[in-house]
């Protein structure tokens, strides 16, 4: 990052998101240890020695600035006779306590209990507008080491699969089907913006116990509570390969299932056939290669190339609840999406429209008439994100999870998955006040996933006996 950078539209649309990631450690906190190793990485991560200042235009600008570490470590004495529930606690706490922004937007709370998952917990909380989910994935693996090797650097995810079908085939492929899949590349991108553009108008989700009611949109500050439960992601490739779908097909299908349980228990709803809720889901407009490119420019000394902040682009990922006898068919009705969202240049519009629309309207109308009007008009928002796929030390100490989520939207739901290693962990964020029971929500998520593997267990042994 240069010294003096623009803040760019979607960072500047930011302005109440923060993120909150609880990263609980595999053994006791050592705190000068750790603070040394923060204090080693800081000049790596430009952004995180950097504030908002207005330019000689009035626009905002990270400018750098001097850092002095104590003032962004929080070490709170946490009583009561249930740790984890003092964490959990203490982290609901945070989503109504203002940000020093004088300073860099971030603070590192260590949380020194042990809970059932943890030895001790690490949270870091941040103003959204310095990284997206990307951009924090590459924080952390460009600061930790292996747990195998501590001499060697933390191994980055894989990149994403290469997109099949006829819009991706190579030139030789048949000219009618590269026609076709163009013209229905057309039609499905104008379907979907057309749809983006109703939402920031008038078309709303239906009122469910899942979205947040009208009159308290106009409160961001609204206490929101971080619960998580660890799942084993072996179990969701078992289903992945069963029915030759993607881990996000399964990932989608079994968050349908588990809100699908949720409400229809309790509402006791019998008769209703089905219903949409909309997600928004933040989708990566980095090249697809660019995580462990940026983690190798880090570990170069060339951390000022790495493109950091946010590089976001939105869809409208619809969610279907239904009571479906097999659970599978909520994993078939989540590929059927997933595919045909795929065909369709959607995040490259909006994101282009959100640019156009920043400069015509200014940040204060923009914000107002696209991330407001459409974080009330749907339901929640969905994220999934990739982590390190072996185990890692940060700072001198290994890590047992991570578990990132954000407050400072509209809704009263918010459904993170996040990978790291043979696990993946569901982390909610929820409105207190509308979700006070949110473990039930986790209890169908394991639920779901449990009947969805005993489906395509099941379907595999048929297969076989038929062949």
């Amino acid at each position: 990052m240069a010294v003096d950078e623009p803040v760019s539209p979607v960072e500047r649309l930011m302005k109440d998101l923060y993120v909150v990631a609880a990263i609980g450690l595999a053994a006791p906190l050592n705190l000068p240890v750790f603070r040394a190793g923060l204090e080693a990485q800081l000049a790596r991560h430009p952004y995180f020695r950097s504030i908002q200042v207005a330019g000689k235009d009035g626009a905002p600008r990270w400018v750098t600035t001097a850092v002095n570490l104590d003032d962004h470590i929080v070490v709170p004495r946490l009583d009561g006779a249930d740790p984890d529930r003092a964490v959990e606690d203490y982290l609901a706490s945070l989503t109504t306590l203002p940000m020093d922004h004088t300073r860099p937007p971030w603070e590192f709370h260590f949380l020194d209990v042990r809970t059932a998952e943890a030895a001790a917990t690490v949270a870091l909380r941040m103003h959204h507008a310095l990284a997206d989910g990307v951009a924090l994935i590459t924080l952390l693996i460009s600061s930790a080491r292996s747990s195998a090797d501590p001499a060697k650097p933390a191994p980055a995810p894989p990149p994403p699969a290469r997109r099949t079908g006829a819009i991706y085939a190579p030139p030789r492929a048949a000219l009618l089907v590269r026609v076709w899949s163009y013209l229905l590349l057309a039609w499905h991108t104008l379907v979907d913006v057309a749809a983006f553009a109703a939402t920031i108008l008038f078309l709303r989700d239906p009122n469910t116990l899942f979205k947040r009611a009208a009159a308290d949109h106009g409160e961001p500050r609204r206490r929101m509570r971080f619960v998580h439960r660890s799942f084993s992601l072996g179990d969701v490739k078992f289903i992945k390969n069963a029915m030759n779908y993607t881990v996000n097909d399964v990932l989608v299908g079994v968050t349908s299932a588990a809100l699908s349980r949720y409400f229809f228990r309790k509402t006791g709803d019998t008769k209703t056939r089905g219903i949409v809720l909309r997600s928004i889901l933040p989708v990566n407009t980095r090249p697809t290669t660019s995580l462990q490119t940026d983690v190798d420019m880090i570990e170069s000394g060339k951390s000022n190339a790495v493109r950091w902040g946010n590089r976001l682009g939105y869809i409208i990922l619809p969610f279907h609840l239904a009571m479906h006898d097999d659970p599978l068919e909520y994993v078939r009705k989540a590929k059927r999406v997933i595919v045909r969202k795929k065909n369709s240049l959607e995040v490259i519009i909006i994101h282009m429209a959100i640019e156009i629309v920043f400069k015509i309207l200014g940040p204060k109308q923009a914000g107002a008439y696209i991330f407001n009007s459409v974080l009330r008009n749907t339901t929640m928002t969905f994220s999934n994100l990739i982590g390190p796929p072996e185990k890692i030390e940060l700072c001198g100490h290994p890590v047992a999870y991570i578990a990132p989520s954000v407050y400072g939207l509209q809704q009263a739901l918010t459904v993170h998955i996040q990978s790291y290693c043979d696990t993946i962990k569901v982390i909610l964020a929820v409105d207190e006040e509308q979700f006070p029971d949110p473990r039930q929500l986790l209890d169908d998520f394991a639920e779901s996933l449990n009947l969805t593997k005993d489906a395509a267990a099941k379907a595999s042994t048929k297969l076989i006996k038929n062949e």
